[in-house]
């Protein structure tokens, strides 16, 4: 075990439940082997019969990984700790490979940790490995900013320079923790080899042909520590501003935003003249995200400029696949009649137009989903305080499912008899949510009708306070 003092785990620790166990992601590399000793030291003492399990993901990318995995599993072996190899299978992309990499590792990882019933997965992401996420997105912030010069700049750069979350919430289920991002890596190396563990150093994080590699090796120069310094001070400060506008944000959905229909969501005109503009651009950015089925934000600047025209009086507008239709009633959104999916096969757990997590029962054979459409939405409607022509819009995007030329059900409309469930999703943050974003994303799942946050695995947590101290 480590040659530590008996608190110091606790400093990383102490405010997690980890009653239910904790999956520990382990490459065999220095800091996620720290962090495996560092846990199991802090568990061994205050919680000895909770389940430790280290998960390794083999991405089969190189020709030794494999061997790495099974160093792992033999250094878990040699010390009482439960291990799992699980490999990332299949073809892999040609492009974006790095960010398929990381979908399939989180979900590789949420999927043993839901096998196992344990609510959390902890990462060993470190201090430097921080510094180098917020000065890479520096990098690419101030070549975008060149390429547009003379334009506003984009909120996107001071959302991005907050770095990693130290809590992300994946696929609306998984706490992916980050307990060493406060922790340079020089220090937990140190540690490892006071008791003479070792590790396995990637090739990867060498080789210049990639940029992560390229930005250790740049803060290894003269200037690093100060570079170190500065990224991790920007981080900091842009990780509170993120977290105050999602507070504020969440604010404005709560007091000027309503649902009227399945599908049809409806902002006070107060919203628009509000003094905090910034906040509610934002909620405006989420909400249309949401609304169109959307898994990432409109650019802010078109946002704002929508959000101007709102201020001025009536219009309707299309943005982010969402009808945007203000009257003096009230600003309406809808999802656009354009692109909506085509009629398939009903799919257990499928995402249908990243709105609506389907969920079949074992009577679902030959039925099929589509659009509810314009012929079926106008005999739903009923008369009400919203235009009848606003609510056959918004219905005739909503999901059914049918056998034949016979619709089942109205898909949200209440409760959704079997043979299938249809439940919305904050569809920007349906797969990847960070604290940072937690309350807003839980403003909307409220709005929309969609689950609540699962319980958050944090000792004397509360929805909002846990994941704000996070």
């Amino acid at each position: 075990m480590l040659d530590t003092e008996p608190d110091i785990s606790d400093r990383f620790f102490s405010d997690f439940d980890f009653s239910n166990g904790a999956v520990a992601a382990v490459s065999g590399g220095s800091d996620s082997t720290a962090l495996l000793f560092l846990l199991k030291h802090h568990l061994d003492r205050t919680l000895p019969a909770a389940k430790l399990l280290a998960v390794t993901i083999d991405h089969d990318l190189r020709p030794g990984s494999a061997a790495e995995a099974q160093t792992v599993a033999s250094v878990c072996a040699e010390h009482g700790i439960a291990h799992r190899t699980l490999v990332w299978s299949g073809r892999k992309p040609t492009t974006g490979l790095a960010a398929a990499a990381r979908e399939a590792r989180y979900r590789l990882l949420a999927e043993a940790a839901e096998a196992e019933g344990i609510r959390v997965v902890v990462t060993g992401h470190t201090a430097d490995d921080q510094a180098e996420t917020v000065l890479m997105r520096q990098v690419r912030a101030e070549g975008t900013r060149d390429e547009r010069a003379g334009e506003e700049e984009s909120s996107e750069e001071g959302r991005g320079l907050a770095g990693m979350a130290p809590v992300t919430l994946y696929d609306w289920r998984t706490c992916i923790a980050r307990p060493l991002l406060g922790t340079r890596r020089a220090a937990l190396r140190a540690m490892l080899k006071r008791r003479g563990i070792g590790w396995i150093e990637d090739p990867t994080n060498v080789d210049q042909r990639f940029e992560r590699p390229r930005m250790r090796i740049s803060l290894a120069g003269d200037d690093g520590e100060a570079r170190f310094a500065q990224a991790i001070a920007k981080a900091g400060q842009a990780a509170a501003e993120r977290d105050d506008l999602g507070r504020r944000a969440a604010a404005l959905i709560r007091a000027f935003a309503d649902r009227p229909a399945s599908g049809l969501i409806r902002l006070d005109r107060v919203f628009a003249h509000g003094e905090d503009s910034e906040a509610a651009v934002y909620a405006l950015r989420i909400l249309l995200a949401t609304v169109g089925g959307v898994s990432f934000l409109v650019d802010q600047a078109r946002c704002r400029a929508l959000f101007e025209r709102l201020r001025s009086g009536t219009l309707c507008a299309t943005l982010s696949r969402t009808v945007v239709d203000a009257r003096r009633s009230g600003i309406f959104l809808h999802r656009e009649a354009r692109n909506l999916p085509a009629a398939v096969p009903a799919q257990d757990q499928a995402l249908w137009d990243g709105r609506r997590r389907i969920t079949l029962s074992d009577r679902s054979g030959g039925l099929v989903i589509a659009p509810m459409g314009a012929v079926v939405a106008k005999r739903s409607v009923r008369e009400g305080d919203v235009p009848a022509s606003l609510l056959r819009r918004a219905l005739a995007a909503e999901p059914a499912l049918w056998r034949g030329a016979e619709r089942l059900d109205f898909a949200g409309g209440g409760d959704v008899p079997r043979p299938m469930a249809s439940v919305p999703v904050v569809s920007p943050f349906a797969r990847f949510l960070p604290s940072f974003d937690l309350l807003v994303a839980a403003a909307v799942a409220a709005l929309i009708g969609a689950p609540p946050l699962p319980p958050l695995p944090f000792r004397g947590h509360d929805r909002d306070g846990a994941w704000a101290k996070a």
